[in-house]
């Protein structure tokens, strides 16, 4: 195994603070797809002339995570693919690990790191001999694509712009009896919901509350049916109502935004709507 063996996928939007960060922590040996979900020519001249192993792809408006991932990974060449977001950060001996890793298994379709939240940084490993863990999903912020074993199942549902995307395919995969595992020893770091610009972190919330609730109701609806996926989420939907009217009371403006847009999302949903609401950035 070699550094020729693995390419980084990394999907960004307006992450032009964050994304220098998660840059300069990978080796300048290692190709890099950065797929940015915008026309931004300026961020794209600048990146590719600071990291010449970067090819920055412009989509020409916001696709979401999966699609855009998409585009990254069907350019990959190379056996291996690690996904990463812009607020995530390599260890030095990240890859190292990762080869050392996949000797110890048989075979498999997903590899990602031990800790999946920073909240669990300090978590006791339980596996004695420190052996990837047979899992049945994992986090999408860093996951390592075993590309061939993604040949019969392809990569993520493109039906899902935020949230369930890593959820569907890691079931997708399972399905078709392919092996997700998490690493011990592959040490990644990410600071969550930090991918953007701090500057249009309002627009963010209120388009990550929208696309949530979207996404929980087509995911379920996708492999449990329309009624279940219902009852699933009316209690979420009565919640969003209630507090709607809570906070218009309270006159609290920031909190009866972000429940509408739950409340929003879920409808769209319900209604047999595609999750066409973006940032308003």
């Amino acid at each position: 195994m070699s550094i020729k063996d693995i390419t980084i996928v990394i999907t960004s939007f307006k992450s032009d603070e964050i994304i220098r960060n998660c840059l300069n922590s990978i080796n300048r040996q290692y190709q890099v797809i950065l797929v940015e979900n915008s026309n931004d020519l300026e961020f794209k001249k600048n990146v590719e002339q600071e990291f010449s192993n970067v090819e920055c792809i412009l989509t020409g408006e916001n696709f979401g995570y999966g699609k855009a991932n998409n585009i990254g990974l069907k350019k990959v060449k190379t056996k291996y693919a690690l996904i990463l977001n812009p607020d995530a950060t390599l260890h030095k001996n990240t890859f190292e690990n990762f080869f050392e890793a996949i000797k110890q298994v048989s075979g498999f379709a997903i590899m990602a790191p031990y800790v999946q939240e920073k909240k669990d940084e300090n978590k006791k490993i339980d596996n004695k001999n420190s052996s990837p863990i047979l899992v049945k999903n994992v986090k999408g912020f860093a996951m390592f694509l075993n590309m061939p074993e993604f040949q019969d199942v392809g990569f993520f549902d493109e039906i899902f712009f935020f949230y369930f995307e890593e959820i569907d395919l890691c079931r997708r995969l399972v399905n078709c009896h392919k092996k997700i595992y998490l690493a011990p020893n592959i040490k990644i770091n990410h600071t969550g919901g930090q991918s953007h610009s701090e500057s249009i972190n309002k627009a963010m919330e209120l388009s990550r509350n929208w696309h949530w609730m979207w996404s929980t109701f087509n995911y379920h609806k996708k492999y449990k049916g329309f009624v279940i996926s219902f009852l699933i989420v009316f209690p979420k939907l009565c919640s969003a109502v209630f507090k709607i009217i809570l906070y218009l009371l309270l006159m609290n403006r920031e909190k009866k935004e972000i429940y509408y847009q739950r409340y929003s999302g879920l409808v769209n949903a319900i209604m047999g709507k595609s999750s066409w609401y973006r940032p308003k950035v």
